[in-house]
Formats: C-alpha cells, sequence, structure tokens
C-alpha cells in the first residue's frame, strides 16, 4: 500500500512538474513601450520560420552608415526594450534594427518558445537584412543570437553577447527556482528534466559555451555584476569558452541582469571594441595581439574601477573547440 502510495504521489509530483513548465512558458508578457525616435525609422512585418511573422524596426542614420547592427531582446520584452541600447549604436554611426521575438510584442504568437526558437527569429530578420552585421543579443536573445551565430558564422562581422548564461541546464535550473518562493525549488528538478525530455536529452548540447568554441569571431560579453539571473561566473565560463583572445568581458560594477549598458563607461568601450575589431577577419594577422594589448591597458585604466573590462582565458571546464552538431 505505501509503494502504491509513493508511486502516486511521484506521477503527481511530475505531472505538476509539466504543468507548471506550462505556466512557465506561458506567463504574461511584460512589453515596454519605447520607439525609436532619431534617424529614418521603417515599421514594418517580415516572415520567420514556421508561418509566424515578426514586427521590425529599421532606424537609419541621417548621413553615410557604418553597417547594421541586430539587437534581439530577452524572454517576455519586445523590440522597444532594445532601443536604448540601439541608440548608443546609431550614434557611433550605425544602422539598427530590432524586432519583437514570435509570442512578444505585436509578432505573431507561438505556443512554446525558447532560444532555439530566438535563434529561429535572429535567423529571419539577418536573411532580411541581407548583409554580414554586427549581432548583439540580452538574455533569451544573446542565447539565441550566439546559435543563429553558429549557424551563420559567415553572416556575423562581431557578437555581443549581454547578461547571457554559460549552460542551459543550469539557467533554467535557476530560474525556476527563483520563479516562486516555495514552488521554485520543490519542483525545479522535474521541470528542468520536462525541458530535456522535451528537448531530447539535447539541453545542455546546445548551451552557450558549448558553441562558443567554433565561433572564431570577435566576441564583447556584457554582464552585469550583481546579476540575480546568471552570476558573473557565467560570464567568465563563457568567455573562456571562445577561442584565446577573442571574447572580452566588460563588467559592469553594481548593475544587475538588464543595466549593464547603463553602466557610463560602456559607450566608450563598445566604441572602443568595434574600432579595434573594424574590418578585421576571423584570424587576421595581428588581431590577436591587438586585443591582448589594447584590452591590458583598458583595464589598467583609472576609470576601470567602474567595472571591468577582461581578456584573458580562465581556468574552467569548458570545451576544447570542436565540430558541433549541424542539427541544432
Amino acid at each position: 500500500m505505501f509503494g502504491a502510495y509513493t508511486a502516486a504521489a511521484a506521477g503527481v509530483y511530475c505531472l505538476l512538474g509539466a504543468y507548471f513548465v506550462y505556466l512557465a512558458h506561458r506567463l504574461p508578457r511584460r512589453p515596454v513601450s519605447d520607439p525609436p525616435d532619431w534617424g529614418r525609422v521603417t515599421d514594418t512585418r517580415i516572415p520567420t520560420a514556421r508561418g509566424g511573422f515578426l514586427e521590425v524596426w529599421r532606424v537609419a542614420p541621417d548621413g553615410p552608415s557604418r553597417g547594421v547592427v541586430v539587437l534581439a531582446h530577452g524572454w517576455s520584452r519586445n523590440r522597444d526594450r532594445m532601443v536604448s541600447r540601439a541608440r548608443i549604436f546609431s550614434r557611433l554611426g550605425f544602422t539598427v534594427v530590432m524586432h519583437s521575438a514570435r509570442d512578444h510584442g505585436g509578432s505573431s504568437p507561438y505556443t512554446f518558445m525558447n532560444a532555439l526558437r530566438f535563434a529561429e527569429d535572429i535567423e529571419a530578420v539577418m536573411a532580411w537584412v541581407g548583409e554580414p552585421l554586427l549581432l548583439y543579443g540580452h538574455s533569451a536573445g544573446a542565447a539565441g543570437a550566439i546559435i543563429a551565430a553558429h549557424r551563420q558564422p559567415d553572416r556575423i562581422r562581431m557578437l555581443f553577447l549581454e547578461g547571457c548564461y554559460a549552460r542551459t541546464r543550469r539557467a533554467l535550473a535557476s530560474l525556476y527556482r527563483s520563479s516562486h518562493r516555495v514552488i521554485g525549488p520543490l519542483f525545479a528538478p522535474v521541470m528542468v528534466l520536462w525541458m530535456d525530455i522535451f528537448h531530447r536529452f539535447r539541453l545542455d548540447r546546445v548551451s552557450p559555451v558549448e558553441l562558443a568554441g567554433n565561433l572564431d569571431l570577435p566576441v564583447m560579453i556584457i554582464h552585469g555584476e550583481k546579476d540575480q539571473n546568471f552570476p558573473l561566473q557565467d560570464a567568465r565560463v563563457l568567455q573562456a569558452g571562445f577561442p584565446p583572445g577573442r571574447a572580452e568581458l566588460f563588467a559592469a560594477r553594481g548593475a544587475d541582469h538588464s543595466s549593464a549598458t547603463l553602466d557610463p563607461d560602456f559607450p566608450r568601450a563598445l566604441e572602443d571594441f568595434i574600432n579595434r575589431h573594424s574590418g578585421m577577419q576571423p584570424g587576421a594577422e595581428g588581431g590577436l595581439a591587438e586585443t591582448q594589448r589594447v584590452s591590458c591597458a583598458f583595464a589598467c585604466r583609472p576609470a576601470a574601477k567602474l567595472h571591468r573590462f577582461e581578456d584573458r582565458n580562465l581556468q574552467e571546464n569548458v570545451p576544447c573547440r570542436k565540430k558541433m552538431p549541424k542539427h541544432i
């Protein structure tokens, strides 16, 4: 009899876990309203995967453009969330493109969004832009950005990852635990298990740190020192996963998951990074040496009291560069 009760309780626990996973992915979206107020704005819709559509802003500068930057927002937000970040790139002379992922903002609905679906939407925008570009992603948008870059590395000139986690399974467990004071810690393990089943036990195969080793391009990682979702250590592990010397870390002191770009030194760090890597192809002669020299000098400036700008490989258990499966 005791065994029957135990089995029934385990069954109820698993079913509740599946229900809570569904609820977690159907939580109300929290869009913001912050339309661009500069340049020549195009507001349109473009097709995306599985018959969906995306709302898109393209903002061109009044003068000549240095290129295109695509910016992808995080979970529950919309394209407006990226306007403040886009404004920084615009001041540097870039055309900026912002979209709302499916099931966010005014884009088409989708039942079960995840990093892979975010990547599909980013790739749809990349196809619409039709030229090599700079790619910027925040949180879930950063995870989608690294997947898109892994699939189409020749289309990406530089990659910017803000508030990105290193490993998917660990990130989900952290988010589920923090979602509710009681339910979160109790049901996080089974919720992660259901997600693993849903992804055919390939959750960590699409972890950002697992994909990083094959991306031989300039990468800037932006992370808040007090990020409440993914600790700063995630950013350091992710940095070490890229080929040597290719990734630099801007750690904003006191910033949380979404405020790293408010650090007063961020625009200068961003401009410095872009200027050093503009026109530099992956593996270009002298690229690694210049990255190490300039980053070291930058980190030693007195202004660095507000942040850390790091360019080094860390002694972490991160994967070596290896060929990743094409089907992700």
